[in-house]
């Protein structure tokens, strides 16, 4: 057997990136033994989970509250089996607060650690980068702005591209979506994407129900599709039961890409989902409603002015934003009917997304090679010392 990395995701978006970086590494080095924590990406790869990642995945500042001792055991358990196997290497994936304080527990044991998705305290929280020096010995970036924003910190950064660009997200096929779900040609496909965690999905898909009920008196033909991670949809086929128009539930992502090639337009959570539209060239606007509690913090914290990331990248509105108090049917509704019917509005946030997707690229190949070529660079210079 090979070394041995340890590798920790703790939502569904990680276990993905965890996959495809297992995959590279597995090429670029054959022999490589992997242990850790993952999802059914993973999985696929080789990987036995310590435990279920989907006890990681929990979201918000007062949603985490419950949990806090159940996490507190699992973060005793993963400390537990790193200090027993003694891994070569130990590579995190995002999920801050879980593997940022596996990072400084596991400190004292002399093991290199990489941690992949650098916490984004540029966009609040930012004295928390204080607490960053001496929690790994390489901090890799997805995004083209951080290793300048970590550098006025005293902290290296390494920028190795955005993994949606090895999505897929733009390879669907929308006559295969409409004929598999017995679409008309001049129906309108909406899609809807509400979150992958358990604690993101119920506050939206209501507000979504009620905004397709407004829609369709309106639009005819109206067609709602749903994105559901398998750790959501049972979830969502509960909230979605009553809806005025059911919905396509797709939990594949091979179906969920054709669902994108077919839809006219879609709202969707802030995050990653955004990148993914945008690369398959999806018209979109962005809704979010957490807890009232951890939005009244959130206000006072956050440094930048969009939440949704196309529009970071971009520095301007590109897609519409409706948070909060703004998370409301009327106004949902309104801003999905312009996105069906107005198509000036529709070609100025395609030909947005192109310049956007520009800056996620990196001359290194595929953002995963990337990753995994400085994960096997930290690997062999622990090995020359």
């Amino acid at each position: 057997m090979g070394p041995v990395i340890f590798i920790v995701a703790g939502e569904a978006s990680g276990d993905v990136l965890g996959a495809r970086l297992m995959q590279a590494l597995a090429v670029l080095r054959p022999g490589l033994e992997f242990r850790g924590i993952g999802g059914a990406r993973m999985s696929e790869q080789g990987l036995v989970s310590l435990f279920p990642m989907r006890e990681l995945a929990v979201m918000g500042l007062v949603e985490i509250l419950p949990r806090v001792r159940a996490l507190a055991r699992r973060l005793d358990e993963t400390v537990a089996e790193i200090t027993r196997t003694r891994p070569a290497l130990v590579v995190t994936i995002d999920s801050p607060g879980f593997t940022l304080r596996l990072l400084r527990r596991i400190a004292p044991l002399g093991i290199p650690r990489l941690h992949y998705v650098a916490p984004q305290v540029w966009a609040w929280r930012e004295h928390r980068v204080r607490e960053f020096p001496g929690l790994w010995e390489r901090l890799l970036c997805l995004l083209p702005f951080e290793p300048e924003f970590f550098a006025r910190h005293g902290i290296e950064a390494r920028f190795t591209g955005h993994p949606v660009l090895q999505s897929g997200a733009d390879t669907g096929d929308a006559t295969r979506f409409r004929t598999r779900h017995g679409i008309a040609a001049g129906a309108h496909v909406v899609m809807l994407m509400p979150g992958s965690r358990r604690s993101e999905a119920p506050r939206l898909l209501p507000v979504f129900g009620r905004t397709l009920a407004l829609l369709s008196g309106s639009v005819s033909g109206i067609v709602p599709v749903v994105a559901a991670s398998t750790v959501v949809a049972e979830t969502v086929q509960r909230a979605t039961r009553k809806w005025p128009i059911p919905p396509i539930i797709v939990t594949e992502t091979a179906d969920k890409h054709d669902a994108f090639a077919a839809s006219g337009a879609a709202l969707t959570k802030s995050g990653t989902s955004t990148l993914e539209l945008a690369l398959a060239g999806v018209p979109m606007a962005v809704t979010y409603r957490v807890n009232p509690v951890t939005a009244a913090i959130a206000r006072r914290l956050i440094r930048v002015p969009y939440v949704a990331m196309v529009n970071l990248l971009a520095k301007q509105a590109l897609v519409p934003e409706l948070l909060q108090q703004d998370c409301r049917p009327e106004k949902l509704a309104a801003v999905l009917r312009e996105l069906l019917t107005d198509q000036a509005m529709a070609t100025r946030q395609k030909e947005g997304f192109v310049a956007v997707l520009d800056r996620l690229r990196t001359p290194l190949g595929t953002p995963s090679e990337a990753a995994a070529r400085e994960i096997l660079e930290l690997l062999d210079n622990v090995s020359d010392t």
